[in-house]
Formats: structure tokens, sequence, C-alpha cells
């Protein structure tokens, strides 16, 4: 799994497990809808760590809380 997978599936299921949809994240991180769902599109490759911060301060948790999980500890290799 690639790090922009990762990503979408922390993000998944921390919305899940708060009960907050996109739109509500969008909102309370202060992005647009569109930020969000365009983030969450698998034919978008490329991801800002300003967003990514935005979406945790929204989120109430640090940038840190958000990475140290298990699904990034075994990422692929992103050269190719």
């Amino acid at each position: 799994m690639g790090v922009k997978e990762a990503i979408v599936i922390r993000l998944k299921n921390i919305c899940f497990e708060k009960g907050i949809s996109y739109n509500a994240l969008a909102t309370i991180s202060g992005v647009t809808p569109s930020s969000v769902y365009s983030l969450m599109d698998n034919s978008r490759k490329d991801i800002g760590i300003l967003l990514i911060k935005k979406l945790c301060d929204g989120l109430e948790i640090s940038i840190t809380e958000f990475f140290n999980d298990d699904i990034f500890k075994n990422l692929e290799q992103e050269l190719k």
C-alpha cells in the first residue's frame, strides 16, 4: 500500500469513528468540501501536508497522532 492510500484509509476510519461526514470535516477544518473529496479520489496521487494538517486540526488530533497508526508502518516504496 502506498502512502496516499494509507492516508485516505486513515481519514475514513477517523471520520467513521467520530461520526463525521466529509462535508462536516471540510467545514470544521476550514477547507472546501471539494478539497476533501478530491483527496479521497483514487486518481489524485499527491496530497499536500498543509491539507492533512488542517484536517487533523479539524479532527482535534495532532499530525503525530494521525500518522501514529499501524497502517503507516509497512508502506510500499514510492520511488518507481
